[in-house]
C-alpha cells in the first residue's frame, strides 16, 4: 500500500497540530511537511512535493483562491483539498473553479476529512457541504443572476452536456447527439461536476430545477421555434 504524503496549510498551531496526529495515525499517510502562511506552504510543496495539501482560504499572506491556482500551476502533481471555515457554497465553487480537488468544512467529522484526502489522492473529487441548505439556496439565486446576466462559470459545451444529463439522457446518447465521443462527454461531466461542487446525476438534476436551467432551456426552444413557424417536438 502506498502512502499518501500530506502538507499541512493553517495558520492555527494548534489545528495543524491535531491534523498531524489524526493523518499520522493512518496506516496510509503521512505528513510530510507544515505551513503557516500560503507563500510557505508553496515553497514547501515544491522541496517535498506532497500527494495531497490541505489548505485553509484565510492566512496572513494572502488570497486563498489565487494561491489555488499558484499551487496547480507550480505543483501540477499535488492535488489541493481546502479545508476552511467557509461553509458558503460560493467559496466551493470559487475553489473548485481555481482547480481544487475537494473542500471540506474545519466542523466536519474526522472520518470526512480522512475520506477527502484518500478521494482527492485517488483522482476524485470531495465535497462536505450541503447544497440543499438555506445557504445554499442563497448561493443558487445568485448562480440564476449569474447566468441571466451571462456570467457563467460553464462553457457553451459543458452546459450542453449538463442539460442533457438533467434530462436523462446517457452518456452515449449526448455523445451521438453532439457529434463527440463518449470519452469526450465523459471529460465534459467531470469538469462540469467539478467547477459546481456536484456529486452525481441526482445533484445535477436537483442543480438544473433548481436554478431554473431546463426551465429557460424549454423556454428558449419554444420561442424559437414559434419564431420559425414549426410546431415543437419531443426528443
Amino acid at each position: 500500500m502506498s502512502t499518501i504524503r500530506v502538507l499541512l496549510a493553517d495558520d492555527h498551531a494548534v489545528l495543524r497540530a491535531g491534523l498531524r496526529l489524526l493523518v499520522n495515525h493512518q496506516q496510509d499517510m503521512e505528513v510530510v511537511a507544515e505551513a503557516g502562511t500560503f507563500g510557505e506552504a508553496i515553497r514547501l510543496a515544491k522541496i517535498t512535493k506532497p500527494d495531497v495539501i490541505t489548505l485553509d482560504l484565510t492566512m496572513p499572506d494572502g488570497n486563498g483562491i489565487d494561491r489555488i491556482e499558484q499551487i496547480c500551476r507550480e505543483c501540477p502533481t499535488t492535488r489541493v483539498l481546502v479545508l476552511t471555515m467557509h461553509d458558503d457554497p460560493a467559496y466551493l465553487r470559487a475553489s473548485l473553479s481555481a482547480g481544487a480537488s475537494g473542500y471540506v468544512v474545519k466542523q466536519a467529522a474526522d472520518t470526512e476529512l480522512l475520506g477527502a484526502i484518500r478521494a482527492v489522492h485517488d483522482g476524485r473529487a470531495f465535497v462536505d457541504l450541503d447544497l440543499r441548505g438555506p445557504r445554499s439556496q442563497a448561493a443558487l439565486a445568485l448562480t440564476r443572476d449569474q447566468a441571466d446576466t451571462g456570467v457563467d462559470p460553464l462553457s457553451d459545451r459543458e452546459r450542453l452536456v449538463l442539460e442533457r444529463l438533467a434530462q436523462g439522457h446517457t452518456n452515449q446518447a449526448i455523445a451521438e447527439q453532439l457529434d463527440l465521443s463518449v470519452k469526450t462527454i465523459e471529460s465534459y461531466r467531470a469538469r462540469l461536476l467539478k467547477k459546481l461542487g456536484l456529486r452525481s446525476r441526482a445533484d445535477i438534476i436537483r442543480y438544473a430545477a433548481e436554478t431554473g436551467l431546463l426551465t429557460r432551456r424549454i423556454s428558449n426552444t419554444a420561442a424559437g421555434s414559434s419564431a420559425g413557424h414549426c410546431s415543437p417536438r419531443m426528443q
